[in-house]
């Protein structure tokens, strides 16, 4: 039996008791057959059902179209998305506001050093009543669950997060809980304080598909921020629903529906491969990396109304997917190098398929 969603209460901590049955008997968490897999929206409609939700949450998110499309994406491909800027830049809100459009549960955790894995996964505690342990899921049992500035919990409930993104389960006390789909995680770091900080280990830097920085508005959008701030004389900031669980994963059933061809493929592969080889990087991007760039490639460009993928789609995306795998050698973080410019040095320097299908 699977365990509902948690409720949260005004401390910020799930609440939910399971039944008996939950309680002494483990969950299985068996793969997704193919008669549970939804029915696939064609390319049109999820390009339509897309853009309805970004000018949605563009109604209170400005100045984020760009990094908020390829968040989109890396949802459509089913994969988890770290926003990493400075703080006041509306990650939050942007986390926020996307889980509320696409009408998924959300959970919102602040992450400090004090924050146990419990918190997270969920624990089993003792009913007197029934002289029993019963389990409480945790918040992660949610639809999107927002990491609010992860790089600040410590890295034993950082890892607790590993399982849930990768197998979309959870083990507690021995038994195996799984997550109900869609299941997404949304991460903030904040990467210009340092004191009282974790650095997210390579291995939980891996499980995001993409690493997205937010930026700076430019005047104009940052004079909407504050207009549309006096407009609705309240801090709270509403987003209307555009579609519901079970659509959303329509939307990726018909983004998975799309074939990529080879010479895509190869191209892929290349750019992964020359960032191994790469003089300034030590440890290069693992065929994980080669897979979520061609992954969040194909959604990028279902959303764009297309059912191909081109490389121009694989460079939107190349560094979000590539460069938070890169580890650096001392050399290069002695000269302040970041992996974004490496990934970008790649992209220049790597040629794209001749082959490639062209805009029909």
């Amino acid at each position: 039996m699977t365990p509902t969603g948690p409720t949260t209460d005004t401390s910020g901590r799930a609440d939910v008791a399971t039944d008996d049955a939950s309680a002494t008997e483990p969950t299985p968490a068996p793969a997704i057959t193919a008669a549970e897999l939804p029915s696939a929206l064609p390319v049109a409609e999820v390009a339509a059902l897309g853009h309805a939700v970004l000018d949605e949450v563009g109604t209170v998110v400005v100045g984020m179209r760009e990094p908020l499309e390829v968040a989109l994406a890396a949802v459509l491909a089913g994969g988890h998305v770290l926003f990493e800027d400075v703080p006041g830049l509306g990650k939050t809100l942007a986390a926020r506001s996307l889980a509320h459009a696409l009408g998924l549960d959300f959970r919102r955790v602040q992450c400090t050093p004090d924050l146990l894995p419990s918190d997270l996964t969920g624990s089993s505690v003792f009913d007197p009543a029934t002289a029993t342990f019963a389990f409480r899921p945790g918040p992660v049992f949610t639809g999107l669950l927002l990491a609010d500035e992860i790089n600040r919990t410590a890295p034993k409930t950082q890892s607790a997060l590993l399982e849930a993104m990768a197998e979309r389960q959870v083990t507690v006390d021995g038994r195996t809980y799984r997550l109900e789909r869609p299941f997404h995680v949304v991460a903030t770091s904040n990467p210009v304080e340092y004191e009282g900080t974790y650095p997210l280990p390579e291995a939980q830097l891996d499980r995001f598909m993409v690493r997205l920085a937010v930026g700076y508005p430019e005047h104009a959008a940052e004079v909407d921020v504050l207009s549309r701030r006096l407009s609705r004389r309240q801090e709270q900031a509403d987003v209307q629903q555009v579609v519901d669980a079970a659509t959303l994963l329509a939307m990726q059933a018909g983004v998975e529906a799309v074939a990529v061809d080879d010479d895509v493929l190869a191209y892929c592969v290349d750019l992964a491969a020359a960032t191994r080889a790469h003089a300034s990087v030590e440890v290069g991007a693992s065929p994980r990396g080669s897979q979520a760039l061609v992954l969040v490639a194909r959604a990028l460009a279902v959303l764009r109304g297309r059912d191909f993928v081109t490389p121009d789609d694989v460079k939107a995306v190349g560094v979000a997917a590539l460069a938070h795998r890169l580890s650096l050698n001392p050399q290069a973080w002695a000269t302040g190098l970041a992996p974004q410019r490496v990934v970008a040095e790649v992209l220049r320097a790597v040629p794209g398929p001749t082959t490639a299908r062209a805009a029909r």
